[in-house]
């Protein structure tokens, strides 16, 4: 099926109106009129082959929001008219022992990421939500709780997943001290949950205009991280930290917070490798991981839980046509705290 998209055609192109083609829903597909999706910092890392590896034309986007339209015959999860959602993977092999864990993430079998992965239907690459349709198959599509903006619920498809899991696997909740590190797209998705959830949760941020924010949107505690007597109060307290920033920082002045046999996560991507020191995980056992968005059956318990508590993201809806303004201004970290195109500009 021809379908519009918008697609960087190099590195140094901005993004432009692009013909893509879909294929026909199978009997197990889903056909999703995209109503909205979010901009998240990696749609920008793969326009630019900031990580060495995009292939193009590349149309990217992996936080699909959007309405049915047309079901194959064995669809039993959705039908006509029904919102559902699309996040980082439109496929996995199924069968590996992570995917049979609900971990289709890590598939070592080779997950297909919604776009720049491997088409194994059309052939070439999959093209991501900066487009006017999708087609995915039914075990790969999510349910949308229709209490939600559905145009704020977008980016939970990363943003939001990509904090929950962290949070649910290290088992945040009451009794829990829980630090978020940075409020961007990332962070102020996880103050929400961690507080949801019930940890003690405490904001790291180098931005005193951030802090007034930082507590609208749940936190018990901000600690600006460059006021040193600040930090050292909340020396080797922490059961788990999320650090969630994409530029070079400090990890030891991190892993200091981590109490014994705590542990900091990470869950963004500097744009360089990291230096750690040997002892800021020896003393005292500390543990530093890291982790990938989640399953397919992690991110609808997460959309659940959103539903339950009313949790979505805090967003600045844009044209599709605005949207290399839209990562100048996500390079200078000018959003509160995630841009989400509205796919209607793309259409008319």
């Amino acid at each position: 099926m021809p379908t519009k998209a918008y697609a960087a055609q190099s590195p140094t192109s901005p993004l432009a109106p692009h013909a893509i083609e879909r294929r026909q829903p199978r009997a197990t597909d889903v056909e999703i009129d995209i109503l909205y999706c979010g901009v998240c910092h990696s749609d920008l890392h793969f326009a630019r082959n900031e990580w060495g590896f995009t292939q193009y034309p590349v149309v990217p986007g992996h936080e699909i929001l959007g309405r049915v339209v047309r079901v194959g015959a064995g669809v039993t999860k959705f039908k006509v008219g029904d919102l559902a959602s699309v996040g980082c993977l439109v496929d996995s092999c199924r069968t590996c022992a992570h995917c049979t864990q609900g971990l289709e993430q890590y598939c070592t079998g080779g997950a297909t990421f919604t776009y720049n992965g491997e088409d194994k239907h059309l052939g070439g690459m999959t093209f991501g939500g900066y487009s006017e349709k999708v087609v995915v198959d039914e075990a790969f599509t999510l349910k949308v709780p229709t209490n939600l903006d559905p145009a704020a619920a977008a980016p939970l498809l990363c943003a939001g997943i990509t904090t929950w899991s962290p949070l649910k696997h290290w088992k945040a909740g009451p009794g829990k001290k829980v630090g978020i590190v940075g409020l961007g797209g990332l962070g102020h998705m996880g103050v929400k949950f961690a507080r949801a959830l019930g940890a003690h949760t405490v904001l790291f941020t180098t931005s005193p205009s951030k802090v007034a924010d930082g507590l609208r949107l749940g936190a018990h505690e901000v600690v600006l991280s460059k006021d040193e007597a600040a930090m050292a109060k909340h020396a080797g307290s922490f059961d788990l930290i999320i650090d969630t920033v994409s530029a070079d920082h400090s990890l030891d002045a991190l892993m200091a917070l981590v109490k014994l046999d705590g542990t900091m996560c990470m869950v963004g991507v500097p744009p360089a490798p990291q230096q750690i020191a040997a002892f800021s995980v020896i003393l005292p056992r500390r543990n530093l991981a890291g982790s990938g968005i989640g399953g397919i059956g992690e991110t609808q318990e997460m959309l659940d839980f959103c539903g339950v508590h009313g949790i979505a993201c805090d967003i600045e809806l844009i044209r599709m046509d605005e949207i290399n303004t839209a990562y100048e201004r996500m390079l200078r970290q000018d959003v509160k705290y995630r841009f989400v195109i509205d796919m209607a500009s793309l259409k008319g």
